[in-house]
């Protein structure tokens, strides 16, 4: 008998061992995401007091989010919405969850005519030191950016944002001025993928989901009506729900585009608000949606809280 039990003990080491690495250095976490463009200067020239911060921040605790990205966010709502998150014990290191990324050019200094405007990431976790990338040039004096950081007590995984431009014009290269930030951002996911780690990213993409600059990065694994001729590796977390428009999801923004989505007949607003994450790296079933724009914002018309509406995402996903 102790022969026999010796045997299976080397047997069960033996196969231990032999496992792929990429299996038993792998854990598994589940994140809820959270997005929102909050049109944090256009319409409410950087007020901290007319509703907007207290709505995001309660969204946020009603979510349960984990990672947080706004997009043109002034850096007064900024500073509000870390004193409203610490005070109501959201992060679990209340020194260091937040990170902010100016757009230079003519937005900066533009909000109360002083202050910055630009993205930001809140996570629940503490952040490691930011990374801010400069996108390439959109024929304007604005220089955008993608904001990205590590989670400190989850190494291995990143998380991004980033506002891509709505300039179709030409670059020097032959591309699309959008595309060619979108090819940068995509190529530093790509770049995060190669070292190993696993990427969030969640933003306003200015682009929807059936348009052919977002092709190579909606998985070749996603072909439905809506949303087809895919070449990439990313899933959006709103492509699988088949109660909106399956491949395309829920509309984020009012924008009526010139270019009608295939749901056109059902929506005709637009979705350019995505939350992206590696089909690779996914690990079950990931949920996304959009919420109902707040309408509680004081000096807004019919007091819309912004011209988009926060998407969430939950997704199961591989560290390491």
């Amino acid at each position: 008998m102790n022969h026999l039990r010796s045997a299976l003990v080397i047997a069960l080491c033996a196969a231990l061992i032999a496992l792929p690495s990429s299996v038993s250095a792998s854990a598994l976490t589940t994140f809820n995401v959270w997005q929102w463009n909050v049109s944090g200067n256009k319409m409410h020239h950087g007020s901290t007091t007319d509703g907007l911060v207290s709505e995001a921040v309660n969204s946020i605790l009603d979510s349960d989010a984990h990672l947080v990205a706004f997009n043109e966010l002034c850096w007064g709502q900024y500073k509000a919405l870390q004193s409203a998150l610490r005070t109501a014990g959201w992060p679990n290191d209340s020194t260091n969850y937040s990170r902010f990324a100016t757009i230079l050019g003519p937005t900066a200094g533009v909000c109360n005519g002083n202050e910055d405007y630009g993205n930001a990431i809140f996570s629940k976790q503490p952040l490691s030191p930011a990374s801010r990338f400069t996108l390439p040039p959109d024929g304007t004096r604005e220089q955008r950016n993608l904001l990205c950081a590590g989670l400190l007590t989850t190494p291995g995984a990143r998380f991004c944002t980033t506002h891509i431009t709505t300039s179709n014009a030409l670059a020097a290269n032959g591309k699309k001025n959008n595309e060619n930030q979108l090819n940068f951002v995509l190529d530093q996911m790509e770049a995060y993928r190669a070292d190993g780690q696993t990427v969030v990213i969640a933003g306003d993409f200015n682009a929807q989901p059936d348009y052919g600059r977002l092709n190579n990065w909606y998985s070749s694994s996603l072909n439905t009506v809506n949303n087809g001729n895919n070449t990439g590796h990313y899933r959006e977390m709103d492509d699988n729900d088949p109660t909106a428009c399956l491949g395309y999801g829920a509309w984020t923004a009012n924008a009526i585009p010139a270019d009608p989505s295939p749901c056109a007949a059902v929506e005709p607003r637009s979705k350019v608000d995505l939350i992206f994450v590696r089909e690779d790296r996914i690990a079950g079933t990931y949920t996304g949606n959009a919420l109902a724009i707040p309408a509680t914002c004081a000096g807004i018309p019919e007091g819309a809280c912004s011209d988009h509406r926060i998407v969430i995402g939950t997704v199961p996903v591989l560290i390491g």
